[in-house]
């Protein structure tokens, strides 16, 4: 082939190749001239090597045919790079994660580039959202402080009782110029220092709120005065974190677009200062009697003290009464102290000026607003009680207002009872003249059998004036009131078997018969359940004693039934009797009836005068468990609010509740007893016989006069009545605040139950009850066994006749003995005696009689009354203070 006919090289990618395919590579000791085809020449940079690269034979293949000698020349950076060129690296991701240059678990961890972008990213995205979101929130209208609502409350029959609202609907808006400025620096160094420069928010103060609770201080909010406005005026007060949130929102714009002076205002006008005063205008009315413009520093300096708790700086005690008074006082004291010296650490009271106030100024005793005159106020307090105590609205949801509360209180019989209370107090009493008629309260209450609803109340002489309910306060002890529920448990559990324990079911008990007999005698020696004698020992010197339970002025009519018992209203009978149940079932009972637990106080076989009526149930719950007599054994707690409705909506409405906690045979037996009180010519409820209606009733005189009772129902209307002497008002000094004798009280030497609480009960149950028809009680069947205990001797058995003509037996028979089964033999020493015949048991040297004459009943003496009453004891005792509280007598713990 002739060398002319070679083509010349191609200088560029594959047209370069050879058709016929690969060509011989060079030798390696070949020379091979540079510059010739196929050779790498030393370039001297990238660039070059790059450009030599496109001028190439072309292709893979071609580049390794050059042979071994060009590329042992082309050692170096030209060839290196021609064989990563070799290998074309993947495409590149937006996102390199996972991250493609690694392998294993190092694939999945992020960057620190990705890391920062990520945290910019959500940075910025939380600042876009709080953007928009603060870009959403409306400026609130100051104006809407001005619009709180207030709650309607409707008598029984639908029409208005009263208007209210703020919980006490005692609050009026003043300007910023009517706030003195002392008022106005006291709560900003008090409250937030900052207000006047920051924006509605402190984080500073958010974070040292945080750190302080971390540490275990003081629970703090770290919230400014704008953002309590905007709490106050905006939103609720539940702690969530939506609820903060729209909270912060609102406070920044609030912050950045309305007036300090409005925003302080505004705060100032809707805080609570306890005492039912909202805003700084009704608190300077409530505690100082005065306008808010009046104010002088000190008092303002107390005022700020509030607003970290008013139940807690209230010198008073707030609703706590005296109990927390003291140490409420000693509180106020500190804070009131505090509030004046950083005053003067800021500059805004001299040092001069800080001097003057060494005294602390000690504010008015708590009055109630006008509205609640009379008997409305505790109406009222009632309704608001049984609303929060059963958890239908919260205290602050029924603050805020807005809500029509119906009640079950009846317009007319409130009223009746209100001046039946009147009619008596005027009739009999002068405190101008008589000082025993100084201090009188009454008490009263009126529950429907079988529903729970109370229909009036007397709580005292005006809600404005004295401020504890009497219907439902629970420090008066009930005295021989509470004989029917020893009564009742005695039928419906039994009495226990005395050659048993002490804890005893139903099967080793012997239900018990009104017509069972027990010794009425005066001073009688009050034994255990198993004949032994009862023994207590001295408090004070710690000597042991027996109890010798005494009746009215020394009266006794022997062994009588429980029925004449009750009629009398005899001591021993009674007090044996519970012995014999066992006085926790004797509890038991009464609170199946209706009464509170924790108003019974000691219930066991050491406390025999427990049967007496030493406990303190309210008026209320009086009525309610005799409510349950009245309906056959069928139990309904006492209730005040029947329907709530707000206009949002919102609307709660009761349910009836009923429960049988007595067989109806126990419950009409017991009502059977206790209209023989009132029907009997010696009953001690006689007088209510002038009603025309069937009646049951008891009466009740407490050890020293301290108290009186009168308790009666007709199958429509339960109705307690309790009268009492107790000092009340600001002239009254703490110590005095005791209950004292009614000796003397109403021109007569002693008030009995069947006294002055049955005038009125009877004054207004005639009103009460005037349309209702004249229904009998249900006939009581027999019921229980007729015992005889309490050493009541069991009848003489009569001697077995013989029969004038008997037929010869045959003499392989022995004669068979004559039974008479209802006699029983007189006893000897080695008879087994009846177990509740106790002269029996002291034939037998049984303890019977054996310590007579102990130190029972010495204390109190025989505080006789017609109706018989319980005799002086250190348990019986009252220990007085301010009012009682009420609580737990009604509403879970609540004075409702």
């Amino acid at each position: 082939m002739s060398e002319h006919r070679r083509k010349p090289p191609q200088t560029r990618g594959r047209r370069a190749a050879a058709p016929s395919g690969r060509r011989a590579a060079a030798p390696r000791d070949a020379a091979v001239p540079a510059g010739s085809p196929g050779t790498a020449p030393p370039y001297g940079s990238r660039a070059e090597a790059r450009r030599a690269a496109q001028r190439g034979t072309g292709g893979r293949r071609r580049a390794a045919a050059a042979g071994t000698t060009a590329a042992s020349a082309s050692e170096g950076v030209g060839g290196r790079a021609a064989r990563r060129r070799a290998d074309h690296p993947p495409k590149k991701r937006f996102i390199d994660y996972p991250r493609s240059q690694y392998r294993g678990l190092r694939r999945w961890v992020p960057s620190w580039k990705q890391v920062l972008g990520a945290a910019v990213a959500f940075l910025g995205m939380m600042v876009g959202l709080v953007g928009l979101a603060y870009a959403m929130v409306d400026v609130p209208d100051p104006n809407k402080v001005a619009t709180q609502e207030k709650n309607v409350y409707f008598w029984a029959d639908g029409s208005r009782m009263v208007v209210a609202g703020g919980g006490e609907y005692n609050r009026q808006n003043i300007s910023i110029h009517q706030i003195p400025a002392s008022m106005q620096e006291s709560v900003i160094v008090a409250e937030n220092a900052t207000f006047r420069t920051d924006k509605g928010v402190d984080p500073m103060g958010i974070a040292r709120a945080v750190v302080n609770m971390a540490r275990g201080g003081d629970t703090q909010s770290g919230s400014t005065i704008t953002q309590q406005f905007v709490k106050n005026t905006y939103l609720s007060q539940e702690q969530t974190l939506e609820r903060k949130a729209k909270e912060l929102l609102i406070s920044v714009k609030v912050g950045a677009t309305v007036d300090k002076n409005t925003i302080l205002a505004g705060y100032l006008n809707t805080s609570y200062f306890g005492r039912g005063a909202y805003g700084i205008q009704a608190a300077s009315q409530a505690y100082y009697g005065k306008n808010a413009e009046d104010l002088e520093p000190s008092e303002a300096a107390f005022l700020t003290t509030l607003l970290k708790g008013p139940e807690l700086y209230d010198p008073y005690g707030g609703s706590a009464g005296e109990e927390r008074a003291a140490a409420n006082l000693e509180r106020a004291q500190e804070r009131w102290a505090w509030v004046l010296d950083r005053r003067t650490q800021v500059g805004t009271l001299s040092n001069q000026e800080r001097g003057e106030y060494t005294e602390f100024p000690m504010p008015n005793p708590p009055t109630q607003a006008t509205e609640k005159a009379g008997q409305i106020g505790y109406l009222t307090d009632m309704a608001d009680n049984y609303i929060t105590s059963e958890e239908i609205l919260t205290k602050e949801q029924l603050d805020r207002g807005g809500y029509q509360i119906h009640t079950t209180f009846d317009k007319e019989k409130v009223k009746q009872m209100e001046e039946a209370v009147k009619a008596v107090s005027e009739e009999h009493f002068d405190p101008e003249e008589r000082e025993e008629d100084q201090h009188i309260q009454f008490g009263g209450a009126s529950v429907v059998p079988g529903d729970g609803a109370i229909v009036a109340v007397y709580g005292g002489v005006d809600a404005t004036k004295h401020f504890v309910n009497n219907a439902n306060r629970q420090d008066v002890q009930v005295g021989s009131t509470f004989k029917p529920f020893v009564l009742a448990a005695a039928m419906r559990d039994g009495v226990r078997d005395p050659a048993k324990p002490a804890d005893q079911g139903a099967g080793d008990r012997t239900r018990v018969s009104p017509e069972s007999k027990y010794s009425s005698e005066d001073g009688l020696l009050i034994k255990n359940y198993d004949g032994t004698v009862w023994e207590g020992e001295n408090e004070e010197t710690g000597e042991p004693f027996n109890w010798e339970q005494a009746n009215f002025e020394g009266n006794e009519e022997g062994d009588i039934t429980l029925r004449r018992a009750m009629e009398v209203s005899a001591n021993s009978p009674f007090v044996q009797l519970g012995m014999d149940v066992g006085m926790k079932t004797v509890a038991k009972a009464a609170v199946d009836a209706g009464l509170r637990e924790d108003s019974l106080g000691a219930a066991d076989d050491s406390v025999p005068t427990f049967a007496l009526g030493v406990s303190t149930p309210s008026a209320i719950r009086m009525a309610d468990a005799y409510a349950t007599f009245a309906a056959s054994g069928i139990k309904a707690d006492p209730y005040s609010v029947t329907r709530v409705e707000h206009g949002t909506g919102f609307e709660w409405e009761r349910e009836k509740k009923t429960e049988r906690t007595f067989d109806a045979a126990v419950a009409d037996n017991v009502t059977e007893v206790l209209a023989n009180v009132v029907e009997s010519p010696q009953g001690t409820g006689r007088g209510a016989q002038a009603l025309g209606k069937p009646v049951a009733a008891k009466t009740g005189t407490t050890d020293q006069n301290i108290s009186a009772w009168f308790i009666g129902y007709t199958p429509h209307l339960s109705t307690s009545v309790g009268m009492f002497r107790y000092p009340h008002g600001d002239d009254v000094a703490a110590e005095d605040r005791r209950f004292l004798s009614m000796r003397g009280t109403g021109g007569v030497p002693k008030v009995h139950g069947s006294g002055f609480p049955a005038k009125v009960w009877l004054s207004y149950m005639k009103e009460a009850t005037k349309d209702d028809p004249a229904t009998p009680f249900p006939t009581a069947p027999d019921i229980g066994e007729e015992i005889y205990g309490g050493g009541a001797e069991s009848p003489e058995p009569t001697p077995t006749e013989t029969p004038e003509e008997t037929e010869e037996p045959e003499e392989t028979e022995e004669p068979e003995e004559t039974e008479t089964p209802t006699q029983e033999p007189e006893p000897d020493p080695t008879d087994t005696c009846h177990p509740w015949d106790w002269q029996c048991r002291n034939t037998e040297g049984q303890d019977g009689g054996a310590d007579a004459g102990g130190q029972g009943g010495t204390d109190g003496g025989t505080e006789g009354t017609d109706e018989g009453t319980d005799v002086g004891t250190d348990q019986g005792g009252i220990e007085g203070n301010d009012g009682g509280s009420g609580n737990g007598s009604l509403f879970r713990g609540r004075d409702g």
